[in-house]
């Protein structure tokens, strides 16, 4: 029998692949939820099915009170010149110096995924084929963030979820998502 998570990728490629194109010539893929619910790993295999390129972003938070920043940065960095036409390019948030560092081009390709919470906020979303979110309870979340990040989250845990809760609360993200998964760890619709 397969697994839940291929059961979870064959759906979300199923869907996304009649989507058009939503910035330039690329379909922009987002899948979003809260911490812990399994974004990474259902879109790690939904890129690798895709051929797509994978964009964290973990990687463009401007640090713990960053969200907001990271989701700007991901509309005028990559999504709005990949609209354009232009190339479009990343720099990773270096959390021990507080800054932005490097470069990183996002590779031509007719697909890009984009997961993390804010990869489908307000501002990014018309740049979006569209939006999947992952649901799964409050405490399997944070068991997973815990095991999966360890001690360096521990003392975050909770300032994050605040941060979450505002951005949820203003974006609505859930509600524009256009497939929703639930991951629960148990269920056939689980992902991860």
């Amino acid at each position: 029998m397969r697994g839940a998570l291929d059961a979870g990728v064959d759906r979300v490629v199923g869907w996304a692949r009649q989507q058009p194109p939503s910035a330039g010539d690329r379909r922009v893929l987002a899948v979003e939820g809260r911490s812990g619910s399994g974004k990474t790993t259902l879109a790690r295999a939904v890129s690798e099915r895709l051929g797509a390129a994978l964009i964290s972003m973990d990687d463009l938070y401007a640090g713990w009170d960053g969200l907001d920043r990271g989701v700007i940065a991901l509309r005028d960095w990559v999504l709005r010149p990949l609209a354009e036409g232009r190339p479009a390019s990343w720099r990773r948030w270096d959390w021990a110096a507080g800054e932005y560092a490097g470069h990183f081009p996002v590779p031509d390709g007719e697909w890009l995924v984009v997961e993390g919470v804010g990869a489908g906020g307000a501002v990014v979303r018309p740049y979006l084929c569209g939006v999947v979110w992952l649901e799964s309870p409050a405490t399997l979340r944070k068991r997973r963030a815990l095991a999966r990040d360890g001690e360096a989250y521990a003392p975050h845990w909770s300032r994050w979820a605040r941060h979450e809760d505002a951005f949820y609360a203003a974006e609505a993200v859930r509600e524009h998502a256009a497939l929703l998964i639930e991951n629960d760890g148990e269920s056939s619709g689980a992902t991860a």
